[in-house]
């Protein structure tokens, strides 16, 4: 009986080890978790304030631009709206993302506001800040996948159930921000020249065109004399007549001496 208690004691200290492991665990990734989006938030906020700034520095050479301006403003507002879940808020920001290209896109007519000193500082700044904000979300993405691997697999889930841990939502990139690149050069309907050396539509190198013809009778008279050194050619041959063909009688024979 004793033996029967001890073992059930052991079996139950086991199990109660065990649970607080897992609990640890699963505080531990959403404390890691916190911690990655209260990154993000840090950089979101100095990416809405370099916004602003970029927008006042474009009011001072479009502000007839008005429409885009209010577009970019109204975005960025929403943006920042506090309580928005990392969905949310990702989806906030996809459209900020929007408006902001457009306003680029006005700027570009603009040449006096693209060599602004200022303009290209907050280029500058605002792109180096979204770099950051793209390495703290595969930072933050990667945590929220470990924890939410812990709460959906056995027998983690049972604790994760037990104490209300739930799953956590990803940040993820939205709108025009997921579609790619496209490149073209404009010359998609153009004629591609064939290479050099592809002439009459006879690829260079081929037997057939290589091979020289032999030059006429008249060529060759007109080419002129042979240079010095080089072998001399023979003549033509003539086809010497048989006998019997092409002679009249008598001809080709002596006549008889008179005695």
């Amino acid at each position: 009986m004793t033996i029967a208690l001890i073992v059930i004691g052991v079996i139950v200290v086991l199990l109660l080890l065990w649970a607080v492991g897992v609990y640890n665990g699963l505080i531990k990734l959403r404390n890691l978790v916190q911690e990655a989006w209260r990154q993000i938030d840090v950089e979101l906020k100095r990416r809405h304030d370099l916004i602003g700034n970029l927008v006042e520095t474009v009011k001072g050479y479009a502000a007839h631009e008005r429409g885009t301006l209010e577009d970019v403003m109204k975005a960025r507002s929403a943006a920042m709206a506090g309580g928005q879940s990392p969905a949310q808020q990702a989806q906030s920001e996809g459209m900020l993302s929007q408006a902001l290209g457009r306003l680029i896109a006005v700027a570009e007519a603009y040449p006096d506001l693209k060599a602004n000193q200022n303009f290209m500082a907050l280029q500058q700044e605002l792109t180096s800040t979204e770099d950051r904000i793209a390495s703290a979300r595969r930072y933050y993405n990667a945590n929220v996948r470990e924890l939410n691997t812990k709460v959906e697999t056995v027998p983690s889930n049972i604790i994760a159930g037990m104490f209300n841990i739930g799953r956590e939502e990803y940040f993820e990139v939205q709108g025009e921000e997921r579609d790619p690149v496209k490149v073209d050069f404009g010359q998609r309907d153009a004629t591609i020249p064939p290479p050099s050396g592809y002439a009459g539509g006879t690829p260079a190198g081929d037997p057939a065109s290589a091979a020289p013809s032999a030059p006429s009778a008249g060529e060759a008279s007109a080419a002129g004399p042979a240079p010095e050194g080089a072998a001399p050619t023979a003549p033509p041959a003539t086809p010497e007549p048989q006998p019997g063909q092409g002679q009249q009688p008598g001809q080709g024979q002596q006549p008889p001496q008179q005695p």
